[in-house]
């Protein structure tokens, strides 16, 4: 018997435990008078604050109350998939062939959904892009509706 391992007390008295517990669980419960009456909860209305729309602003609504909330913004080059054997074998200088097309144009998503597309610019020596197309809102909930 290695030093992990219970001993045979050990055993016996962890065996006891579970069977008195699955003793204790077959019981039936015990029944609840039928003649108890239960008082109904209070329950009060809920209270909504009413936001004044901001001026200039369209009534019902005040944009400004999300305009600080940050997002993912992530520009989409192109995508593959490969098996895990292949990833362990890459090395610097490798290339990995994805499914987009040279000149195609990017696809550019906030928190994973499309928004829009583009072309990869260079603004002072750093990567930009300049959208081409913007997915219209009914297009985005079309999209969305898929899947």
């Amino acid at each position: 018997m290695s030093p992990d391992e219970p001993s045979m007390d050990e055993q016996d008295a962890m065996a006891a435990e579970w069977a008195a517990a699955l003793a204790e669980a077959k019981q039936p419960e015990p029944e609840v008078a039928s003649e108890v009456q239960t008082q109904p909860e209070q329950v009060a209305p809920a209270s909504f604050t009413n936001f004044a729309p901001t001026p200039g602003g369209m009534p019902g609504s005040d944009i400004n109350m999300i305009l600080d909330i940050p997002v993912q913004l992530t520009v989409e080059l192109g995508r593959t998939r490969i098996p895990i054997k292949n990833i362990l074998q890459l090395a610097q200088g490798s290339v990995v062939e994805l499914d987009a097309l040279a000149g195609e144009p990017m696809d550019v998503l906030v928190n994973g959904y499309l928004i829009a597309q583009g072309e990869v610019v260079v603004v002072n020596d750093k990567f930009g892009i300049r959208l081409t197309d913007i997915v219209t809102p009914s297009e985005r909930m079309r999209r969305l509706s898929k899947a």
